[in-house]
Parts: C-alpha cells; sequence; structure tokens
C-alpha cells in the first residue's frame, strides 16, 4: 500500500480484442491488482500495431500524464508481437531490473517464459510495464513488481526521502 494515488493506464494489444472478437481479460486482472496503488483513469483495448501504441504511450504521458502504464499482450515471438519495440521507441530509459524479475520469477513456473520479451521503463515521469497477454501471465508478473511499484513510482515523482528502509 502506498500513501500516494497514482493515476494508471491499462493498454491492451490484441488484434481480437480490438475488433470485439474477445473479451479484456488480463486488464480486468491488472486493473484488481493495482487497485491499492491509485485510480486507473484511462484503458484501451487496440490492435497490435507499433505506431497506434507509441501513439497511445505518448498521448497518455506527455498530455495526461498517467503515473503508471501497464501494458498487456504482444511480448512474444509472433509476427504481431511488438509491444517491446514500441514500447522502446518512447522510452526514455529502461528498468532492467523489473523485466528481468518478471522472467526470472515466471521461469520457476514455465521454460516459455524465457521466450517474452517484455520491458519496463520511464517516460519523463511515468512508468510503463508490458505484461503477458493472458490473466494468468498478467498475474504472476504483477506479483513479483507490485511490491516496488509505489516505492518506484514515488522516487520517480520526486520523492526525497532516504530508500534505505
Amino acid at each position: 500500500m502506498t500513501d500516494y494515488a497514482f493515476t494508471i493506464g491499462i493498454l491492451t494489444l490484441s488484434d481480437k480484442g480490438s475488433r470485439g472478437e474477445r473479451e479484456d481479460l488480463s486488464g480486468q486482472v491488472i486493473r484488481d491488482i493495482v487497485a491499492s496503488l491509485g485510480k486507473v483513469t484511462h484503458y484501451k483495448v487496440i490492435p497490435d500495431d507499433a505506431d497506434i501504441i507509441v501513439e497511445t504511450l505518448v498521448d497518455w504521458v506527455d498530455t495526461d500524464k498517467v503515473d503508471l502504464i501497464l501494458t498487456t499482450g504482444g511480448t512474444g515471438l509472433s509476427p504481431r508481437d511488438v509491444t517491446p519495440e514500441a514500447t522502446a521507441r518512447v522510452l526514455d530509459w529502461e528498468i532492467p531490473g523489473m523485466a528481468e524479475a518478471m522472467r526470472v520469477a515466471s521461469m520457476q513456473k514455465t521454460p516459455h517464459a524465457m521466450l517474452s520479451r517484455a520491458k519496463a521503463g520511464v517516460r519523463r515521469q511515468s512508468m510503463i510495464i508490458n505484461l503477458p497477454g493472458s490473466p494468468k501471465g498478467v498475474r504472476e508478473n504483477l506479483e513479483v513488481v507490485m511490491p516496488a511499484l509505489g516505492h518506484g513510482l514515488k522516487k520517480l515523482k520526486g520523492d526525497p526521502s532516504d530508500c534505505a528502509g
């Protein structure tokens, strides 16, 4: 739990979902898990299209100043999985430890986790984290990063307190 209330965006990348052919169960799992961090102010389901992903991320960060954006989907090896490349195009810097921690923890459950290309990083004062496209994968990966998210977001927003504790 945090004493800050952050704004949160959930961006689901799914060709089928964007056409209304699939319900976004992963987005709902994200919403439930991050409720303790703040309020979901932005939610969208868009196709696996790098330009649309970039445009949405830039708009949510630069215009709307969303504190935390969690993407779900498009981190694997299929030709339409372009989320990591689109995310890399907008980041000022990466937070490699988050993506590494998610992969390491997921490897305890499935060897397929090593195929994830998810990224985590910062644009301006916003954190962007790529999550898998399945509800189970979202839950498992968010459980790994949630303990550090509140602290990381506070630091990103300029919290001057010491990190030791």
